[in-house]
């Protein structure tokens, strides 16, 4: 499974960005989709998690209320819409599959990462 992501940039806080992630190579229902950020000098985190069907869905709690995590298995991508963004969300976003374990956020249960996108905002 290929993944690529796109829609990061630069934007002010209070604004918005939506992230997508196509997938192509496998089967895109097989796998529970995830969205991950690094910080410099922080380790990666999980932002938001989606099942195979758009349910299951998870949000951490930093971002819990501004972003949302959709599915559109006809068009094998995922979204992550971003609202009210903060300089602390500034991070490279990845997008990740995984099988039934993905469930649980763990990075090291995703098989498979897109490359990154950067996302900065600016205070």
């Amino acid at each position: 499974v290929q993944l690529q992501a796109s829609g990061g940039g630069l934007v002010q806080a209070g604004g918005s960005l939506r992230l997508s992630c196509a997938a192509s190579g496998g089967t895109f229902t097989d796998y529970v989709m995830g969205w991950f950020r690094q910080a410099p000098g922080k380790e990666r985190e999980i932002v938001a998690r989606i099942g195979w069907s758009g349910g299951n869905t998870y949000a951490a709690d930093s971002v819990k209320g501004r972003f949302t995590i959709s599915r559109d298995n006809a068009k094998n991508t995922v979204y992550l819409q971003m609202n009210s963004l903060k300089p602390e969300d500034t991070a490279v976003y990845f997008c990740a599959a995984g099988r039934a374990s993905a469930l649980y956020n763990r990075a090291r249960d995703y098989d498979y990462w897109g490359q990154g996108t950067l996302v900065t905002v600016s205070s």
